[in-house]
């Protein structure tokens, strides 16, 4: 309930925004329903909290569930958002035998890429889930030439301001590994920088992604590249095992002992304004557990990585 009224009264002066000015986005990500044990409870207060505040379209930034039976419960609680919702296709969408292919239908898409037109600003979503070469196995984090294609001419033909959505991020990471991100995101940071330098009043404002876990923002030549942090947890890895519920727990759900949870779940409702602002509503709770400072995992990228998306108030400017 605190949830709720805070978000409500943060955003009580959307009822009076005119049309076409402000729109109001609520965003999760790498929600990973498959590994938390309370997975219904994290992703079903999320939509709660979206009802109540109805803001123009909820998005889930990847990683958030495998498409099989035995997940539905959760897309359906997703699905009950009485607005628009949208999907983001992250690189565990293929985990458990599954493809692509499978994530896409599942989700009822007809493509990982897309864009759409709401309240006056042009959202656009990238799939960075493509091969670089047809040997490549594993976690893809590239965006093939055909999407690129695809990207040049839906920036070509968009006629208002523009934000990005992906999973993998098309920026770096200062003091931290460089792996968290599309490969050829400089390609991408070069495509958006030419249109915006020939389109001043239609031009990318943000990208928006989650993958790494972290809590992030860069101003790049005019563009925010924003990370919003997982619902759920933090990823340690194999040197970090430790139990943090109970044995029956981690008897259920495998992955679990690996990680570093936050209590609640994290989210937010991100507000863009044409006359040159991004809010970013914050939201922070704490660690299920020792710290991962505690448990001695690195703490150069201690910055990046906490139970929290901050509160933020990005500027930028379009030209009529």
């Amino acid at each position: 309930m605190k949830v709720l009224i805070l978000c409500a009264a943060f955003f009580i002066s959307c009822s009076n925004r005119k049309k076409n000015d402000i729109i109001t986005i609520g965003v999760c990500t790498d929600v990973h329903l498959p590994t938390m044990h309370d997975a219904e409870y994290r992703i079903q207060t999320f939509i709660d909290s979206m009802n109540a505040i109805n803001p123009d379209f909820i998005i889930e930034l990847g990683n958030f569930g495998i498409p099989k039976k035995e997940y539905l419960l959760y897309f359906d609680i997703w699905n009950s958002f009485k607005g628009e919702k949208y999907h983001v296709i992250g690189n565990h969408e293929m985990d458990g035998g599954t493809s692509r292919e499978d994530a896409i239908e599942f989700r009822k898409m007809k493509s990982g890429y897309y864009s759409f037109d709401k309240k006056g600003f042009h959202c656009i979503i990238l799939d960075g889930n493509d091969k670089k070469s047809p040997e490549d196995k594993g976690y893809k984090q590239f965006v093939g030439p055909k999407q690129i294609e695809w990207l040049k001419s839906d920036l070509t033909n968009s006629m208002r301001p523009i934000i990005v959505f992906s999973h993998q991020g098309l920026q770096l990471y200062h003091g931290a590994e460089e792996d968290y991100g599309v490969e050829n995101h400089k390609e991408i940071q070069a495509i958006f920088e030419k249109h915006n330098s020939e389109n001043p009043d239609k031009k990318v404002i943000a990208c928006f992604n989650g993958h790494s876990h972290w809590d992030f923002a860069e101003k790049i030549d005019g563009i925010w590249y924003v990370t919003i942090t997982s619902m759920s947890y933090h990823w340690l890895g194999d040197n970090y095992e430790h139990i943090l519920y109970s044995e029956e727990v981690d008897k259920n759900f495998k992955w679990i002992k690996y990680t570093a949870p936050f209590k609640e779940p994290l989210f937010t409702v991100i507000e863009i304004s044409k006359k040159g602002y991004i809010k970013i509503k914050g939201k922070e709770t704490d660690w299920v557990g020792p710290s991962p400072w505690e448990l001695g995992y690195p703490e150069r990228i201690k910055k990046y990585m906490r139970p929290e998306i901050s509160s933020r108030e990005l500027k930028f400017t379009l030209v009529e």
